[in-house]
């Protein structure tokens, strides 16, 4: 099979197209593990993947953020702040893989605290190899004791992570660990990274084979959608539904999410990475610790997200977190959706006064495709993808530059700027700048008034659709030019 013939240049695939990749083969007859061996001989493949586990507190995401080489797992110094699995990419000496992160495992836990156990047990259940971290200066305790057991079921290659060795001094510590019989315990400080590069050659004994890193990234991908929203309103709910597995952890407790989780969904037919961020609370000022981090964190998801769905409880008023979150988003310039989840609980009375509340409140945003769903029973969420579609088809919408200065023209004849001290001014021409979201400069006589802007954004609308997206107008006003003598 030509391999390059069929997909261009050597590694070009990424996971998603790797798959699209061997289902061509399979429906064209070809024998599936020759085709694997032939694309893992020329570099491709899905990266192999690397679980990170360990009790509560034993600087897990510290490690991780270490061995990715940025801080991007929310990190505090005290147990239970990571909870979801959380998947970075990752390369040492030109091989790539993907690290999970993981919740603290703990025994004969109940509710979130199982739920966290879950998440780490299916990670260790999907990875390729396991790095197990312990706390060297406290020891192997009984938790310890019942990871290994674990992962002795499991079967995965383990590499023992002794955490915490800041000196020489602490080495003997974690030569106490041989005791726990998993091997070579590697002395690590994932805080001043001591270590890290002994550990990580362990590691890549342990996965398989991976691409290396010099073949760079496919361009291109699924669509990116970041779920936001204020706390306990259902994003993690809305997510595991739409993958069809327990895929973060859910609770009834706000805030239970941390980390932004990104996941590769099929939805209508397509893939796409949706992103299940941290509920953004009242103000980041106010806000402590991991709370305050994985605010930055949603925010940084929102700024790579092409589209946005906003979560509003359908069972409570409208609230100023509500807008608030509407109003970065629109800030961010990303194509937005309104979904208003929960919507199976309201009764009659509750929807009536809800629209009304939606046409006082959300007025500025009229424009923004809306849906009403249930994350917990489904209800309505095959309209959730094209509203999603409708939104970023809005987004990247451009009008050509005849046609604009057209609507322009027609637009100043029929609605001329108010005359304000003894002056008119008039737009002269104007143009699109960009798209996602639409971009447009008016080049103008004069200063034109925001309530005239607010006219011509609503008339641009109602001419060329832009359902779903904001749009920036700014004007560009004539130099006035002093008259040659």
């Amino acid at each position: 099979m030509d391999i390059e013939n069929e997909y261009g240049e050597v590694g070009a695939l990424d996971d998603a197209d790797y798959a699209e990749f061997m289902e061509l083969a399979a429906e064209e007859g070809f024998d599936l593990d020759e085709v694997a061996g032939d694309l893992a001989a020329a570099g491709h493949g899905p990266l192999p993947v690397l679980a990170v586990v360990g009790r509560p507190n034993v600087g897990k995401s510290t490690l991780v953020n270490r061995i990715i080489g940025r801080r991007e797992a929310v990190v505090e110094d005290r147990p239970g702040v990571t909870r979801d699995r959380v998947t970075y990419e990752a390369d040492w000496n030109g091989r790539r893989f993907k690290v999970v992160d993981t919740g603290g495992w703990e025994q004969d836990v109940l509710g979130i605290d199982a739920s966290v156990a879950a998440q780490a047990e299916f990670a260790i259940e999907a990875a390729d190899a396991v790095v197990f971290v312990v706390d060297a200066k406290v020891g192997s305790t009984d938790t310890d004791e019942a990871v290994v057991k674990l992962l002795r079921r499991a079967g995965k290659p383990v590499v023992l992570c002794a955490n915490k060795v800041d000196g020489p001094s602490g080495e003997a510590d974690a030569a106490m660990l041989w005791n726990l019989g998993l091997g070579e315990p590697y002395p690590v400080s994932s805080l001043h990274g001591r270590g890290t590069g002994d550990l990580l050659d362990a590691v890549l004994e342990a996965l398989p084979e991976a691409p290396m890193q010099s073949f760079g990234n496919a361009v291109g991908g699924p669509r990116r959608v970041a779920l936001i929203g204020r706390p306990n309103v259902g994003k993690s709910s809305l997510l595991n539904k739409v993958a069809g597995e327990e895929r973060v952890v859910v609770n009834e407790m706000a805030g239970t999410t941390r980390d932004p989780v990104d996941e590769l969904i099929e939805l209508g037919g397509k893939t796409w990475k949706f992103v299940d961020t941290a509920g953004i609370r009242r103000r980041v000022h106010l806000q402590e610790g991991a709370d305050y981090y994985a605010s930055l964190r949603t925010a940084a998801a929102l700024e790579k997200a092409e589209v946005a769905v906003v979560l509003i409880d359908a069972g409570e008023s409208l609230a100023e977190q509500d807008t608030r979150i509407i109003s970065l988003a629109v800030e961010a310039g990303r194509a937005l959706v309104i979904a208003y989840n929960k919507w199976d609980v309201l009764d009659e009375e509750r929807r009536y006064y809800l629209e009304r509340e939606i046409e006082k409140d959300l007025v500025q945003i009229q424009w923004a495709p809306r849906v009403n769903v249930s994350a917990r029973t489904g209800r309505h969420m095959e309209k959730l993808v094209p509203a999603i579609e409708t939104a970023l088809a809005g987004w990247e919408t451009r009008v050509p530059t005849g046609r604009l200065n057209a609507f322009l023209g027609e637009l100043v004849a029929a609605h001329p700027h108010p005359i304000r001290g003894g002056k008119q001014p008039r737009i002269l021409f104007g143009t699109q700048a960009g798209t996602k979201p639409p971009r447009f400069v008016l080049f103008a006589s004069g200063f034109l008034e925001a309530g005239y802007r607010r006219f011509i954004e609503r008339r641009l609308r109602e001419e060329f659709g832009f359902e779903g997206t904001p749009i920036q107008v700014s004007v560009r006003v004539r130099e006035k030019r002093g008259r040659k003598k």
